[in-house]
């Protein structure tokens, strides 16, 4: 498929993970990318995975830092001459369990997670092509409530209405936003996670429930989920969010 031929694509989080990933599918499939990230050498790792690199342009950028996300639009404005998809794949993860909930991680997740797909969305929809379309990341969490991330699932909560207001608010422009809320997927995030889960004394008994009957997903499965959502194929959806959750959600 060719799904992405002369179309523009601008992606957060893509030097790993479900980021890179979907980087590489839009790539193969056409697209020109201008890929964010905080880490350089990410960066140039998935760059260098893209079959032609002229494909795509890279730069690092904090996402919570307005002045920096302004910046870089400018130059993917300037690289590209306008952008028909925005990716707000970046994103954050830690516990917060409410015995001893450390506000500035809780607040950090925000920052990260909601206010830097919002920046991203204000400085990129001006320069949108009708038609154009808007994937976040949403989260499994927000739909199912997991034990020890009430932080993270109200930041992915707080995407989600997000998403859902400003699909609305753009039908006018025939935008279309979405979000995909992934279950567990093998990504470099997901291990950090549980690694910081096994230091500690928390009852993980709720974990080790079968709760993903297809098993944890690989990055790929949840790229060919928001490759659909970017592309004409999804046309007649906005305001929708799709969950890539192995059948969590019908246990």
């Amino acid at each position: 498929m060719q799904r992405f031929t002369e179309r523009r694509v601008l992606i957060t989080g893509a030097a790993s993970g479900i980021g890179r990933a979907t980087t590489l599918r839009l790539a193969e499939e056409g697209a020109e990318i201008f890929a964010l990230d905080m880490s350089a050498e990410g960066l140039a790792e998935t760059a260098s995975s893209v079959g032609d690199p002229t494909r795509i342009s890279t730069r690092v950028v904090d996402i919570t830092d307005a002045e920096a996300v302004r910046e870089a639009v400018a130059e993917a404005i300037g690289t590209m001459g306008h952008i028909d998809v925005l990716l707000n794949i970046a994103g954050i993860h830690m516990m917060t369990p409410l015995h001893h909930l450390d506000v500035d991680v809780m607040r950090k997740m925000f920052e990260v997670n909601v206010i830097g797909t919002a920046l991203m969305c204000r400085e990129t929809v001006p320069h949108m092509t009708e038609g154009g379309a808007i994937v976040s990341m949403s989260s499994l969490s927000v739909h199912e409530g997991n034990p020890y991330m009430g932080g993270y699932a109200a930041s992915k909560g707080a995407v989600l209405a997000f998403s859902r207001t400003l699909a609305a608010e753009l039908l006018s422009h025939r935008i279309r936003v979405n979000t995909v809320s992934p279950g567990g997927v093998t990504t470099p995030m997901t291990r950090a996670v549980a690694a910081e889960f096994a230091t500690t004394d928390i009852d993980l008994t709720y974990y080790v429930q079968p709760k993903l009957h297809f098993g944890s997903a690989e990055p790929e499965q949840v790229a060919s989920v928001i490759a659909f959502l970017a592309s004409d194929d999804a046309s007649h959806i906005t305001g929708s969010d799709v969950r890539v959750d192995g059948g969590s959600h019908i246990s």
